[in-house]
């Protein structure tokens, strides 16, 4: 899949083409919830995923999500980013709409009974625009932390 968002921007999902190097950086040195973590983690995590979408605008790898799934029952959503400059344009919200509802390679597309879950402190906003709710969920959620 590859999508032009206008502006010179477009999503992408094969995973060939992301750039290890600028999920890395962005993961461990900017975001709340991966501070410090290891490039070969990441590059593990990204071949280990269901699904790994980019934003690029050119040849820049400017954004990033991945999922992880067993395309069935479950999904999980993980490492959603856009830098800075490139916010406020609706590429957040069309980057999770691809992961989540973007085709035959979206975890679920073939099962209509997919959970999706992701934990987040911010953008509640965004995901809420796709179906997201903080509500307490059905089932109280456990959670067994890193060891």
């Amino acid at each position: 899949m590859r999508r032009e968002l206008g502006g010179g921007f477009e999503l992408d999902d094969d995973r060939g083409r992301i750039d290890v190097d600028a999920v890395h950086a962005y993961i461990s040195r900017e975001s709340y919830w991966g501070s410090g973590r290891p490039r070969e983690l990441v590059e593990r995590s990204i071949r280990g995923s269901s699904r790994v979408v980019g934003l690029y605008r050119g040849d820049q790898q400017v954004g990033f999500a991945r999922a992880v799934s067993d395309g069935v029952t479950i999904a999980y959503l993980a490492d959603v980013y856009v830098l800075a400059a490139h916010r406020g344009r609706g590429l957040g919200l069309e980057l999770v709409r691809e992961i989540v509802d973007g085709g035959e390679r979206a975890p679920g597309a073939q099962a209509s009974g997919v959970r999706w879950l992701l934990h987040t402190a911010d953008a509640q906003r965004l995901y809420a625009k796709l179906g997201f709710t903080d509500a307490p969920p059905v089932y109280p959620l456990m959670e067994r932390g890193r060891r």
